[in-house]
């Protein structure tokens, strides 16, 4: 059968198909005092958060990008009734629906539904005052009686970029840090499983959403056809990356290293590519905070599957031009590392760039102090509006995950 239209073996090459997720009543439900259960510091409204995402889509459309939609893929994977009935019975399982009879009234509510219903009123969570004769009867309902959800929503799912990677023509099936994101991951398992397009290939799995180490798709970069870049970070575990190092370069790829760069585990600092993206063969962006105690560790093969582990000492920029063949590396930091306008345009992704292609980039329109930067470094740059998407704390690349890249030669 012939091969799936996946393949990303840069992080600059022509984007030429994308997966996004556009945000739903997930986003409205969150509330005051659910904002550290679902990990967000604000509340977006929805109204503005869509105007502004459609933006993005229709942005990524006009430079001949095909958008895709993680709630479409999702149901169209869903669509045969055993495949629906078994999605069902995982994601209620993963979402704490235990008892027997709070389960069977979930389950009669949710089978009234098409499927593309029953996708989006699982993104959105259930709430108790949804379910027809739901009851408080049991410990868990009286203990949990002023909770409003039975199964909670899912505000994270626009950063589609985190659940999983597809990473040179095989996929990285992500194991998220935190419950309340790795329900996220069921959805990219039933498309890889079960969607007419990619169900039947077989494409090679580089993680699993089993594994017991944490990897989320913030931390992975493809810096070129040889090299990847992963961040030990708050959400991704040193012992993943090594599981994950084993499997890719063990595999027919051509990857060779894989550089893992250890950031400080802040909420600013979420992942990798919040402080540290590629924007040119050889331009990066960086938040200048990160520098000073950035470790970076090279890990390559030492036989068949040993991994051979070395801590590099030589700044980042000797690093990336040393493994990526390169005569000099421009670090453009974020706001040129000015202390408050940094930190201010941190907090707001000015750091987390999309490249759509080398050395043209879609970024946040508030973080002007980078995007000036980055115009003077000679990088084309498309704004997008960001004051409602911004809450989240993701950029660009964190709501977007490339499902083909056109090759380059880096």
């Amino acid at each position: 059968m012939a091969s799936p239209p996946l393949k990303v073996t840069s992080e600059i090459g022509k984007l030429k198909k994308v997966l996004l997720h556009r945000p739903g009543l997930e986003v409205e439900r969150l509330t005051p005092d659910l904002l550290a259960r679902l990990l967000f510091d604000d509340i977006p409204y929805l109204e503005t958060a869509r105007k502004e995402h459609d933006y993005f889509a229709d942005l990524l459309r006009e430079k001949d990008i095909e958008v895709l939609y993680l709630e479409n893929l999702a149901a169209e994977a869903l669509e045969m009734p055993e495949v629906r009935q078994e999605f069902m019975e995982q994601f209620l399982d993963e979402g704490g629906i235990g008892n027997k009879e709070r389960r069977f009234l979930v389950m009669k509510y949710l089978e009234q539904f098409s499927t593309g219903e029953m996708v989006v009123k699982l993104m959105a969570g259930i709430k108790k005052n949804e379910i027809p004769g739901y009851q408080i009867t049991s410990l868990h309902d009286r203990s949990t009686r002023d909770y409003p959800f039975l199964l909670d929503p899912m505000p994270n799912l626009y950063f589609t970029r985190d659940p999983f990677s597809i990473i040179g023509t095989g996929l990285s099936l992500n194991k998220m840090r935190t419950d309340t994101r790795n329900r996220e991951t069921i959805f990219a398992e039933y498309i890889f499983n079960f969607h007419p397009e990619y169900g039947d290939r077989e494409i090679p799995r580089w993680y699993s959403r089993y594994e017991e180490g944490s990897l989320e798709g913030g931390d992975q970069l493809v810096l070129s056809p040889e090299i990847l870049a992963l961040g030990i970070s708050q959400r991704t575990e040193p012992e993943a990356i090594e599981k994950f190092a084993v499997r890719i370069l063990t595999s027919d790829q051509g990857f060779d290293t894989i550089l893992a760069l250890k950031i400080p585990s802040k909420r600013a600092f979420m992942h990798l590519d919040t402080v540290f993206t590629m924007v040119d063969f050889d331009k990066f962006t960086i938040h200048a905070e990160v520098e000073g105690p950035l470790e970076v560790y090279s890990l390559r093969l030492d036989g068949e599957e040993n991994l051979k582990i070395n801590q590099e000492t030589s700044t980042l920029e000797e690093i990336l031009q040393n493994y990526l063949g390169l005569y000099d590396v421009k670090l453009i930091r974020c706001a040129g590392g000015d202390p408050i306008d940094s930190g201010r345009e941190q907090w707001n992704d000015g750091s987390n760039t999309l490249a759509i292609a080398p050395g043209e980039v879609i970024v946040y329109d508030r973080n002007y102090v980078t995007n000036s930067l980055l115009e003077e470094s000679g990088v084309e740059v498309n704004l997008m509006p960001s004051s409602e998407l911004a809450r989240g704390r993701g950029g660009p690349r964190c709501m977007s995950m490339p499902f083909f890249r056109e090759p380059v030669e880096i």
